[in-house]
């Protein structure tokens, strides 16, 4: 499942990770350490809601 950020849109594809920070692949949004942040805008992981795959 993607997760959307609420606050600029940004989507966190679990098959994609952010290995701009440091995040592989297939990592799962529940297993991102606590201190990740949207690379867009900073928001926390408290400020995504998931979204249904297209």
């Amino acid at each position: 499942m993607k997760y959307q950020c609420l606050l600029c849109s940004y989507v966190y594809d679990p098959a994609l990770g952010d290995p701009d920070n440091g995040v592989k692949p297939g990592t799962a949004f529940e297993d991102l350490p606590d201190e990740w942040v949207c690379p867009e805008c900073g928001a926390g992981k408290d400020e995504f809601e998931p979204v249904e795959d297209e």
